[in-house]
């Protein structure tokens, strides 16, 4: 089935649930996996920084991504939220049926 997503967003630990669920809600992901417990170096305004912070690993649409992608940054804290997917290649038949059924 083509145009299925995995969407990786990092973002504070304390707001991990809080987006997941959101986007489930908005039938704009099937299904959100939180990873806690990451540490995040990155250069940001010409500095280092070394934060905790969440993974969320999202499966969600092509067809879908601009009105994903709307939601995530109207409700991510950061000004400039990680936003990158990768196209699902192959997998179960009956998981990305259900994937696509539950979006939209």
């Amino acid at each position: 089935m083509p145009g299925e997503l995995v969407a990786l967003v990092t973002c504070p630990p304390d707001q991990a649930e809080v987006i997941a669920k959101t986007i489930v809600e908005s039938r704009l992901a099937a299904c959100v996996n939180i990873l806690p417990g990451i540490t995040s170096v990155y250069s940001w305004e010409g500095a280092i920084h070394k934060d905790p912070e969440t993974l969320l690993i999202i499966k969600t649409n092509r067809a879908f991504y601009d009105a994903f992608e709307t939601k995530i940054k109207e409700i991510h804290p950061y000004d400039v939220p990680e936003i990158i997917c990768v196209p699902i290649e192959l997998g179960s038949e009956a998981y990305l049926s259900w994937l696509n059924q539950s979006i939209g």
